[in-house]
């Protein structure tokens, strides 16, 4: 399998230099071991080998032990063995000891040390634009919480091939594959994910049926701020799978956080702001995959279907802005999080430094509807209370087409294919 260079590579690193571990944690098949063993001196896995486990848990030393830093992939399969890190690395006063990959949250039972001044936490998703090579960078994200006038930029990117990229998404075991060949992995991949990962994390035996009915209700709804009710009541009308099943509340909500735990389900939230008016603002975060592809192979979706369903592959396409900037936002220390309103007024990214900088981006697809999107980003900012909150340092249009560009009411227009960090 190809290896392309990751950009937490550097942040993990640095990591390493100031602390004596580091967690490297992200949604499974994302590409952390493969990184994490560029920079181990040796390692072993918790997951792939029982006998790991059992050492891990009878004698930790033994696990812990080897040339360092020590790779403890997959950690969360014996949850005690952070506490057995985090001792060791008092005990050696010394950097670079450990890194540590996990694919899933540990219980809420399992009663852990925060790792805080020990062990640093990095967060790693699937393959971004920019790692894939589709996004030239020559925009970068941290010029524009900077405020920083941009200049034209150009990066041809057809509509199909957008769609593709879509369907196909950024896992590293697809990294050159066709879309028939990468669909049949990454439906494989949301089969075992139902009948397998999700018992494993909850501890408890989960209904396939059920499972798949609320994972393909997350994926209908993607990228927008749907209720737990309301997917729990779409799961009841699921005309895909004509079966009687229903799923209460309670379940659905159960099911999601396995889900989440699992690091499958992303929930972007909403940002709090003081505005002018006296709308309200809603709490209710938006629900994302942790790849687009999830959501294609959930639905039995293929880049001619999202051809003829742009709505739909509009929606898709933001998932896909939300991911990469999300990715891209972590490098710079910001956050992620959208705009709404009781009024009618949202933003589909609010992007906010540590240090207060802030930008807004509207999603587009296509070029259509740009001075609609912009108007929106122009009105949105006049109702921001300057007096309370810091003024936007740019308002921008992330789109799919291969041109970027100031607009003279001063909106940026960006390709995601120019976007980098």
């Amino acid at each position: 399998m190809q290896y392309l260079p990751r950009l937490i590579e550097k942040p993990l690193r640095e990591a390493l230099k100031i602390s004596g571990g580091v967690f490297l944690q992200g949604v499974k098949a994302s590409g952390k071991t493969e990184t994490a063993l560029r920079f181990a001196g040796s390692s072993v896995n918790l997951q792939n080998d029982p006998r790991n486990r059992l050492l891990a848990e009878v004698s930790p030393r033994d696990i812990i032990g080897g040339v360092t830093p020590r790779l403890i992939d997959e950690w969360q399969e014996v949850p005690s063995i952070w506490n057995n890190v985090k001792t060791e690395i008092d005990a050696r006063k010394a950097k670079n000891q450990f890194i540590l990959t996990g694919s899933a949250t540990v219980k809420d039972g399992d009663k852990l040390h925060s790792g805080a001044g020990r062990i640093v936490t990095l967060g790693m998703s699937t393959l971004t634009w920019v790692e894939l090579g589709y996004s030239n960078s020559s925009i970068r994200l941290n010029s524009l919480l900077d405020g920083r006038c941009m200049r034209p930029r150009q990066n041809p990117m057809e509509l199909r091939t957008i769609l593709s990229r879509l369907v196909v998404g950024g896992w590293p075991i697809v990294i050159g594959q066709p879309e028939r060949s990468a669909t049949i992995i990454n439906r494989s991949y949301v089969d075992l994910l139902l009948s397998d990962d999700i018992s494993r994390v909850s501890g408890v035996r989960r209904d396939r049926a059920r499972a798949e009915r609320i994972f393909r209700s997350i994926a209908r709804n993607v990228a927008t701020p749907v209720e737990i009710s309301a997917i729990s009541a779409d799961t009841e009308i699921d005309t895909f799978r004509k079966t009687d099943l229903t799923v209460s509340r309670q379940a659905t909500y159960d099911y999601m956080s396995d889900f989440t735990r699992l690091l499958m389900l992303v929930n972007q939230p909403t940002w709090n702001v003081h505005i002018r008016s006296s709308a309200s603002l809603r709490m209710t975060p938006k629900r994302h995959l942790a790849d687009t592809s999830l959501v294609c192979a959930a639905l039995g979706l293929s880049s001619e279907s999202l051809f003829h369903d742009l709505n739909f592959a509009g929606l898709l396409f933001e998932s896909l802005v939300f991911h990469d900037m999300s990715v891209y936002a972590g490098l710079l220390d910001a956050r992620v999080s959208y705009y709404r309103d009781s009024a009618g007024g949202e933003v589909d990214i609010i992007v906010e430094r540590r240090d207060g900088a802030w930008a807004a981006f509207e999603v587009k697809l296509g070029d259509v509807d740009l001075d609609i999107a912009a108007e929106k980003l122009l009105r949105f900012a006049k109702n921001i209370d300057t007096k309370k909150s810091r003024a936007p340092s740019s308002l921008n249009i992330v789109t799919g087409t291969g041109v970027s560009y100031a607009r003279e009411d001063g909106v940026n227009v960006i390709s995601l294919g120019c976007l980098g960090v």
